[in-house]
């Protein structure tokens, strides 16, 4: 079915997002860095304030339950903004045309509401999207069906007619389920070959 209408996440879409930029240089030891990834920062910060936790709420909560990671956890949304190094002209260029092409482009994104402040100003592109769901603001995330469901009421979405672009797997299965068109993004270099053929 042709499709009528986009549908981008950003971390890694749009923008090189990467934790490690900035906890490299904290850790140094990788082991420990690794280990702060997948059971303090990506769970307990991130994966909470995407959802719609205050960041002061969550590192209060990641304090008390890793304190031997107090001086990294209170760090780690001072420094949140430098874990995004800058945009992928690529995608940019390929939305610009998608746009030119009249067809409606949307945000589906995990991002706090509290972080995503101030992006629109420092990245212009974002106000050029004709809706956005930034997860913090309605407090739920991908992959849970529920933040699928509200991009298709918000927007008016047919999925069958909506291609759904992602870096994350299980974000991208859980579109698969409701019948989305989908890209799984793995290389953003090469977005602009892979949503090119879906252009009439």
């Amino acid at each position: 079915m042709a499709v009528k209408k986009f549908l981008f996440d950003l971390g890694n879409v749009f923008f090189d997002w990467s934790p490690e930029r900035v906890l490299k240089p904290m850790f140094g030891d990788d082991e420990r860095m690794k280990f702060f990834i997948n059971n303090v920062s990506f769970p307990l910060l991130d994966g909470r304030c995407d959802a719609g936790v205050k960041i002061e709420v969550a590192v209060k909560d990641a304090i008390e339950k890793f304190p031997e990671f107090e001086k990294e956890i209170k760090l780690y949304y001072p420094n949140h903004r430098n874990m995004v190094g800058g945009f992928f002209q690529k995608t940019v260029d390929i939305f610009h045309k998608v746009k030119e092409l009249n067809y409606p482009c949307y945000i589906l994104s995990n991002w706090s509401a509290e972080t995503y402040e101030g992006m629109e100003d420092q990245f212009p592109f974002l106000k050029e999207f004709d809706g956005k769901i930034i997860s913090g603001r309605d407090c739920l995330i991908k992959p849970d069906p529920a933040i699928y469901e509200l991009a298709i009421s918000r927007f008016d979405l047919i999925p069958e007619e909506t291609l759904f672009i992602d870096d994350r797997l299980d974000n991208i299965q859980a579109a698969q389920n409701l019948n989305f068109q989908t890209i799984h993004l793995t290389d953003p270099s090469v977005i602009q070959d892979l949503i090119e053929p879906y252009l009439r």
